[in-house]
């Protein structure tokens, strides 16, 4: 269950010529794919690519219709050594991962299909991920397109320019026998816009056909001798292919003024960016015409020599906006401009950062600097008016004035009572060494647990814990989620924990879904998939790997059990890997699942219990233990109106789903007795009225004797 549905948007994509689409960047993207004849889709979901993945799930009706095979990959190399049915078959294939893990992940599939080339077009859209926003490592898509000798694209963020590119990128691969990467960034991936539409296009030799007509060519195979030559093919025919389709198509643009004495130099992705500034500095109008000449790089990798020099002619001075380190287009500009024995001023990152997300303010400090420097008459008489009250005071800086927001569980997560049980074991058997993994259990490394001291990909928390092993040592603890289980650590960590005889405890987090990227499906979620075989035991697997010592929990809200069978775990005499399966449903996607059908039941007339937890006031001692062993965002503090209570009290909000976890902690820790729950009953029957006007009658009298007790105390 995806955390959102594009049921109805799909329907978008049986437009056909000349009506116009309209929609979000990923959208227009996968009717792209459809316009263009493509055969086979796969991927992997991860930010900001992840509803490319949902789009595509939730057309399977519409790319059956068109013979379109697509299917979820097992991960990024699943999904790169997919394309290989591109090899030897004239088959446009797509496939979508996030950058730069997913490009981690598929980079061995992503070298061996580069080194035998491509006969059908083969993209792969990468969701580039980086800048402060982002989740993951600061790296770039670049290197791995220069080390595989892959093209990359990298399209102006808006939706024509998008669907052209996809377009482009088929184009380009058959062209030069190349795979082909076109990273769209997170503005990208939910720009809104429109493009005249065109019909969409059965592929003109599909899968069905290279089934029923198999074909093979040794040359194509990456073993040597073979793989020798593909290197010698690489540099004499494929690049130079590739490089004449990006001159005669005139993939990159020159935009703004034919002349000038400066001129700007831009990844296709930061040309918003560099137009906004150009606005603010009084430089562009609102439509983005722009005396400053501008050459956008629609294809970053390889770069056009004669395109560049050209660019270069007549001006005293070019600025490259490259978002990223290390800084590959400057270094490889300068190259040109050296061996061309030009001697014009080149720009870059003297005036922007090394490193870091390119946001506005960036760009306009940046550029301005540049213009100052070297065409400072320009600033002098601009296109418009500036506005001086936005353009002459930067941005303010904010830092230290703004909180900072770290990560952290949804309200109601079941991952977290199996980190306060966790809390819970050290403070009675001392610390360990906690290996970490990808996923929403990575948030266990921030307060209040702060457990876990590495983190080395997606499925290699328990294989990052492999080299602490020696007799009669504390034993390790490692975390590896249900979506990193399925992934890559059923065989890199489980598999290679068992080989080695490693004495170390596993705990799977088990949430039903691949939580972290948007609650899709997987191998083991519970529910029932039309299209998926889902239901696949994580238990089973484990077990079948070879662990001896493996305890399922199918409640992981019960602190105690979870923190008795850690302890069983941590003290047992057994000999291997030490598996604990906890398993509970993603609270995020049960509220997604629950609410529409509590709410209609309610409608309908039916009886529905909702629970509800509570603090009470006069118990609280407001020691606030609770909080530093949940951290739940509806667990807050109250501040009392009673001049004898200095202290403020625990407090749960509106927020709160009624998960219990707080009093299960408080009652684990052996906290306080002031959590309660309420369950407030909709559509009550006959039977809770009665109940109902019992409990009122035993209050009120109990109420009633309290307050004479009161009474009799005062007179007295």
């Amino acid at each position: 269950m995806a955390e959102r549905s594009f049921a109805k948007e799909v329907q978008k994509l049986r437009m056909g010529a000349g009506e116009e689409f309209s929609g979000e960047g990923i959208l227009a993207i996968t009717k792209a794919l459809l316009e263009n004849g493509v055969g086979y889709v796969g991927g992997y979901q991860g930010a900001p690519i992840s509803h490319l993945m949902d789009v595509l799930s939730d057309a399977q009706e519409i790319l059956g219709e068109l013979g379109v095979h697509f299917e979820a990959s097992a991960s990024e190399a699943t999904a790169t050594a997919m394309l290989s049915a591109s090899v030897h078959y004239p088959v446009r294939g797509a496939v979508t991962y996030k950058s730069v893990v997913g490009t981690n992940v598929a980079s061995d599939a992503l070298a061996n299909l580069a080194s035998g080339g491509v006969t059908g077009g083969a993209l792969i859209i990468c969701g580039e991920d980086y800048g402060e926003g982002s989740s993951i490592m600061q790296e770039r898509s670049h290197a791995f397109a220069m080390k595989s000798q892959v093209w990359l694209l990298d399209p102006r963020p808006n939706v024509p320019s998008i669907v052209k590119c996809v377009g482009d990128g088929f184009a380009l691969s058959e062209v030069s026998n190349t795979p082909v990467m076109m990273q769209v960034r997170i503005r990208c991936c939910h720009v809104h816009g429109s493009f005249i539409a065109s019909d969409n296009r059965k592929p003109e030799f599909s899968v069905r056909d290279a089934m029923e007509n198999p074909r093979r060519d040794t040359a194509r195979i990456v073993l040597p001798p073979a793989s020798f030559l593909h290197e010698k093919e690489k540099l004499e025919s494929r690049k130079p292919a590739a490089i004449k389709f990006l001159k005669d198509n005139k993939i990159n643009e020159f935009l703004g003024g034919a002349t000038g004495k400066i001129g700007i130099v831009m990844q296709g992705g930061m040309y918003n960016g560099v137009i906004r500034a150009l606005q603010r500095m009084g430089l562009a109008n609102a439509w983005g015409d722009t005396d400053v000449p501008l050459y956008v790089m629609n294809c970053v990798y390889p770069v056009v020599e004669d395109e560049f020099l050209e660019f270069c002619e007549g001006k005293d001075a070019v600025l490259i906006v490259e978002e990223g380190h290390p800084d590959y287009l400057e270094q490889n500009f300068a190259h040109i401009l050296y061996k061309a024995g030009r001697t014009l001023h080149l720009g870059g990152k003297d005036v922007l950062p090394m490193g870091g997300e390119y946001t506005g303010k960036v760009m306009l400090d940046g550029i301005s600097a540049f213009v100052r420097d070297h065409a400072p008459e320009m600033l002098a008489a601009p296109l418009r008016a500036p506005n001086r009250e936005e353009d002459a005071g930067s941005v303010p800086d904010l830092t230290g004035k703004i909180p900072g927001r770290p990560p952290g569980f949804c309200v109601g997560c079941p991952e977290r009572p199996i980190f306060a049980a966790t809390k819970l074991v050290e403070e009675e058997m001392g610390k360990h060494h906690i290996s970490s993994d990808i996923g929403c259990h990575l948030f266990s490394s921030m307060p209040p647990f702060e457990l876990g001291a590495t983190t080395m990909g997606y499925g290699l928390g328990p294989a990052s814990a492999s080299a602490f092993h020696a007799d009669g040592a504390r034993r390790t603890i490692s975390f590896v989620g249900d979506g990193g289980f399925w992934h890559n650590g059923l065989t890199s960590s489980i598999g290679n924990a068992v080989f080695n005889k490693s004495d170390g405890v596993i705990i799977v987090v088990d949430n039903f879904y691949s939580a972290a990227t948007g609650g899709q499906d997987i191998l083991s979620s519970r529910a029932t998939n039309k299209t998926k075989q889902t239901q696949n035991s994580i238990t089973s697997a484990v077990k079948g790997m070879g662990v001896k010592w493996v305890r399922q929990i199918d409640h992981t809200y019960d602190v105690g059990k979870m923190r008795a069978t850690l302890k069983e775990a941590l003290t047992t005499d057994m000999e291997g890997p030490k598996v604990i399966v906890a398993s509970s449903e993603c609270m995020l996607n049960k509220q997604r699942r629950v609410k529409p059908q509590m709410n209609k039941a309610i409608k309908d007339g039916e009886r529905v219990i909702k629970p509800r937890f509570g603090v009470d006031e006069d118990v609280c001692t407001g020691d606030h233990a609770c909080m530093r062993l949940s951290g739940c965002p509806s667990l807050s503090v109250k501040t009392l109106d009673d001049p004898l209570r200095d202290d403020p009290v625990a407090s749960i909000d509106q927020n709160c789903v009624g998960c219990g976890n707080c009093g299960e902690v408080a009652d684990a820790a052996v906290l306080c007795p002031s959590f309660y729950r309420a369950d407030v009953v909709h559509n009550p029957n006959e039977r809770d009225r009665r109940r109902d006007r019992f409990r009122k009658r035993v209050i009120g009298w109990l109420q009633t004797r309290r307050e004479s007790g009161r009474l009799v105390f005062q007179e007295a």
